[in-house]
This record gives C-alpha cells, structure tokens and sequence, in this order.
C-alpha cells in the first residue's frame, strides 16, 4: 500500500501536525488531510506506516456518526470535489481527506480514563493519584477504575511534550462553565463508545477528544475521534490486570521505542519493516472489529 508522508496539494497550506495537514478551504471551512505520520512521546517518526491515514479517517467517520446525538461535531456538509475539482489531485488524498468547519480548538485535550494504563499509571506508581484525583491503594497495572476519570493534558507543539494538569487548571484556561460542559461531554462520549465497544469484544482503557466552541458557544467535537492514535484498544479475550494487554493501537509502537536507548526527543528513530508491517495490522484490525457490520 502506498504510504503518504506529506500532502501536496494547490490549496493554501495553513499547518503540518504531527499527524494531520490543513489547509484553506474558504472563509468557513478547512480540509484536513490524515496523512500516514505516526507520532510518539510526542515526535513524530520519520517512517510512514502504509493505509493509516485512510484507517483513522473511516474509524473518526463512523465515531463521529454514532456520537452526533451527543455532541454536535466539526464535519461539513461539503464533498470532497468541491474544494479539490482536479481528480487527479484529488485522488492523492483520496479516502483521508475530509471538509470541516474553521473553529478555533480548545487549549486542552480531554483525555478519558476507564483503566490505569501508559503516563496515567505511571503517575499513580508516583503518588497515588491522576491528574490530581487521588486513587485507592494497591491497585495494579492495566486495573480498571472504581470510574472513568476526566483527566485534561496541555496541547504542545510539534516535538514538545503534553503535560498532564488538573481540573482546577482546566478551569484557568477555559472557564469554569466550559470546563464543565467538556468534563461532562467527555465522560459521557467515553462511557457510549466503551459500551459499544465492549460488545465487540474490545476494552477502551483510555482515550483523548478534542473540542472547539462555535461562534454561538456551542461545543463541537473536532480533529479525530475514539482512533488507534488517540485511544487505547484492548482485546477483551486477552485482558489481564497485572500487565500491560497487547492492543490494536500505537502502544505496540511506544512498547518498541521504549526497548531503545533513545531520549525521547527530536529526531525520533527509524522503525524496522517488522513494526511497521505489525503497527499496520493493528491498525486495520481496530477498524474492523469496532466498524465492521454485525453478522
């Protein structure tokens, strides 16, 4: 499959993510470009892996279809064609391109956790708490908690690293009404999708949202929803407390890179053929078990 690393397209290019390219699409709208960057520890790696643009884009696709009753969301009513007309250039981002509304984004990311797992565990092994919420004792690796928990991170910059903060910080940068109205979408976004999830035999232990406020106030769930890259999927039949699951997402990735002697910042190393080609198949396995028709 071919991978795509970078778009080239005629459109205006507004900025280079560490996944995602945007660019101009009019004075209302944006097209988003999933390229087949992979980010971790917050670096983006210099090796593609094939299709998972294409995965994330058709799995944010039917989130955002089974959420809409929850919260409105960034997706525009506008084809493709209408802001790419040459088929040609067309067909370069074709099936990982999408139109959206402009919105400004929220300065956090609302992060979900149901299990203690990844910086969140790590955290807990500290002090026995996350993100400020203090947890009882003893618990283990990959346990599920008594609740979800609403724990926000800082957005950073390409190459720089999210910082885990707390409710009340939360509140210093959105408000305390808005806060709260992302707090509580969260929680009931995370709460529907494990549900669901759950009866196709998959563990959500954890997952990260991003949101904006239109012109009116009203929260809108944008950039990419409940993904192998933002989420952390684990197969129900080999989920055991104590360890950390093996999963349909980038953790097999993070779980490579950590085997390393690397610092965890810029410039990231290369990933050999045998863990892009498995990243791949986690990927395209997350999709369709979660999207697949029931048989």
């Amino acid at each position: 499959m071919e991978a795509l690393y970078e778009s080239r397209l005629s459109l205006p290019l507004l900025h280079r993510g560490k996944v995602r390219d945007l660019y101009d699409a009019g004075p209302e709208h944006l097209l988003v470009v999933t390229t087949d960057r992979l980010s971790a520890f917050d670096c983006v790696l210099p090796d593609p892996i094939p299709g998972k643009g294409r995965i994330l884009n058709a799995m944010s696709r039917f989130w955002f279809g089974r959420t809409g009753g929850v919260v409105a969301n960034h997706l525009a009513d506008r084809p493709l064609a209408s802001v790419l007309p040459d088929p040609v250039e067309r067909a370069t981002v074709a099936e990982r391109a999408v139109v959206v509304r402009r919105l400004k984004p929220l300065p956090i990311e609302a992060i979900v956790r149901g299990y203690l797992a990844g910086s969140g565990w790590k955290e807990y092994r500290r002090t026995g708490a996350v993100s400020g919420i203090p947890l009882p004792a003893g618990l283990k690796e990959a346990d599920r908690l008594p609740e979800p928990l609403f724990t926000p991170s800082t957005k950073a910059a390409v190459g720089a690293h999210d910082e885990n903060i707390d409710f009340r910080a939360a509140e210093a940068l959105l408000g305390a009404d808005l806060a709260r109205q992302v707090r509580e979408t969260s929680l009931r976004l995370y709460s529907e999708a494990a549900a669901y999830a759950d009866s196709r035999g998959v563990i959500i232990a954890d997952t990260k949202f991003e949101f904006a406020a239109d012109a009116r106030g009203t929260l809108v769930l944008i950039d990419e929803v409940l993904t192998p890259d933002s989420s952390r999927f684990w197969p129900k039949s080999l989920y055991r407390p104590g360890t950390s699951p093996p999963s349909f997402d980038k953790q097999y990735v993070r779980d490579y890179l950590e085997t390393l002697t690397w610092d965890k910042r810029p410039p990231a190393p290369s990933l050999p053929p045998e863990i892009v080609a498995q990243t791949v198949a986690r990927y395209e396995e997350a999709l369709r078990v979660l999207t697949a028709p029931a048989v």
